[in-house]
């Protein structure tokens, strides 16, 4: 599918593995800490002007931890979904022709072949990365959310390089 073919409505990122590195730290209470990267929240601040942005996780125990980065510090929408049920969510939600998702998955690939346009980390399963459009230099939590804005600001709005001025 071509950029001239595709049109956005939505732009859907899995968390962990995507945002984070996909790594859990678990204390004797359970699990406490999740790194996530540098620079995809400036990447994403670029992209939001254009396309509405949207985070999904299957970690229920992980939740809280989640939710107060993605929710409440960056201010986007934030859904508990099953890794096996994603594209019937998103199917309830978006014409599936019309969404940009981000995975890394072994079952994101299923996704991956329903919606308009996909991509992957570089350290995604080999299943996600096969399905994905474009394949992230980048891997999850280390700057490849923020690549993946700048490919799709690249692709399907105005590209953003060292000589374009700061949006606020």
């Amino acid at each position: 599918m071509t950029a001239r073919t595709f049109v956005p409505e939505v732009f859907v990122l899995d968390v962990d593995g995507v945002m984070t590195t996909g790594q859990f730290f678990y204390d004797a209470q359970g699990k406490a800490y999740k790194v996530f990267g540098p620079d995809d929240s400036d990447g994403l601040s670029l992209l939001k002007r254009f396309l509405p942005i949207r985070f999904i996780t299957g970690d229920h125990r992980g939740f809280p931890i989640t939710e107060r980065r993605i929710k409440h510090d960056m201010h986007y929408e934030l859904d508990l979904v099953s890794t096996t049920h994603r594209a019937e969510w998103l199917a309830e939600r978006f014409d599936l022709k019309r969404v940009v998702f981000m995975g890394d998955g072994i079952f994101d690939h299923l996704v991956m072949r329903q919606v308009g346009y996909a991509i992957a980390p570089q350290n995604a399963h080999p299943y996600a990365k096969a399905a994905a459009q474009y394949v992230c230099a980048c891997a999850g939590g280390e700057r490849a959310v923020a690549e993946a804005c700048l490919h799709l600001l690249e692709l399907f709005y105005e590209p953003f390089g060292p000589e374009s001025p700061i949006i606020r």
